[in-house]
């Protein structure tokens, strides 16, 4: 049986279709179980947005029992607003009540068609090595021809990195049940963590994720990541990106203000197109390669934001008045 996936959704019924399609279109999806975990609304106006996402959930369920594009969907309806923290933790604690292993997967994620294989292949090889806590299906470095040096053999390949990326990620419940601390406060996050260790986990200080630990409540992905981080854990990625983020421009710097002006200001490294070939993922020694950790901090340099001539100047205009 293959590995089951946990897809969060709130309110973007269209990102939520997208999402849907792709993960039904991948070569494993008659094999896999879908939990769908619909976060409650804040107020009327979102409560309207859930009830359009639920909507179109219901509409999928229906489909999956007449064409069979998934194993099964199970849909659980929270019935107030959890929070995008307490709906991930309590739906990935919820899967490994009977798994023993997990997919996640978010409203803006669209995976390749191959994503699923590459994901239960890594799941089967790395099974008993516990150094390897995290699989991701999204690459910050991506390989291409003039990679140098390169990341993998062109067109597959895979590789190690201590940075965990939570777009399109799975991992085992023995790492995750042996490991994941939902922290309440910095103090608790950094206590006994040795300065070299915080110095690279932000890449030298281009990539300022602890910053995080000071918000209420602390996400679960910095949390995570300091929990691979504290154990010497490592994480699996592929070469060549098998997931997209949809949802990018409405996490940029200038995430209020219309697409079309953001785009003439900056754009994300990381929007790329998936991948749409397998990747063969095979038995390699877990290491840190400095070759790697190099290329991942130039990628989060900015947090993979690049900027136009014109956004330049903005910035340095504002950095000016800023003082």
């Amino acid at each position: 049986m293959a590995s089951p996936v946990a897809l969060f959704v709130y309110n973007r019924a269209d990102n939520t279709r997208k999402t849907l399609q792709a993960l039904m279109a991948n070569t494993l999806a008659s094999e896999t179980e879908l939990y769908v975990f619909s976060d409650g609304g804040k107020d009327e106006a979102s409560w309207q947005a859930v009830r359009e996402v639920r909507t179109l959930l219901h509409e999928v369920e229906t489909e999956v029992a007449r064409a069979r594009t998934l194993n099964s969907i199970t849909i659980v309806e929270r019935p107030v607003n959890y929070y995008l923290e307490r709906n991930i933790i309590e739906g990935i604690n919820q899967v490994f009540e009977q798994h023993d292993t997990i997919i996640v997967l978010e409203d803006d994620i669209v995976t390749s068609p191959h994503f699923l294989q590459f994901m239960n292949d890594a799941f089967r090889i790395y099974k008993d090595d516990q150094r390897v806590m995290h699989v991701g299906g999204f690459t910050r470095i991506q390989e291409t021809a003039s990679s140098s040096p390169p990341v993998g053999k062109l067109g597959g390949g895979l590789y190690f990195t201590p940075f965990m990326s939570g777009w399109g990620w799975g991992t085992w419940r023995d790492r995750w049940n042996g490991h994941f601390l939902h922290f309440q406060s910095r103090e608790e996050a950094l206590e006994g963590v040795p300065a070299e260790v915080l110095t690279a986990i932000e890449y030298d200080g281009v990539f300022p994720c602890l910053k995080d630990l000071n918000r209420r409540p602390i996400p679960w992905d910095i949390c995570w990541g300091l929990a691979i981080r504290k154990a010497g854990g490592l994480c699996l990625y592929p070469s060549r990106t098998l997931v997209r983020n949809i949802g990018l421009d409405g996490g940029t710097h200038y995430g209020h203000l219309p697409r079309w002006i953001t785009r003439l200001i900056q754009h994300y490294e990381y929007d790329r197109l998936p991948y749409d070939g397998p990747i063969e993922v095979t038995a390699q020694e877990p290491a840190i390669n400095p070759s790697i950790e190099a290329q991942m901090k130039a990628a989060l340099t900015d947090w993979g934001i690049r900027y136009t001539w014109l956004g330049k100047i903005i910035r340095r205009i504002y950095k000016l008045i800023k003082g």
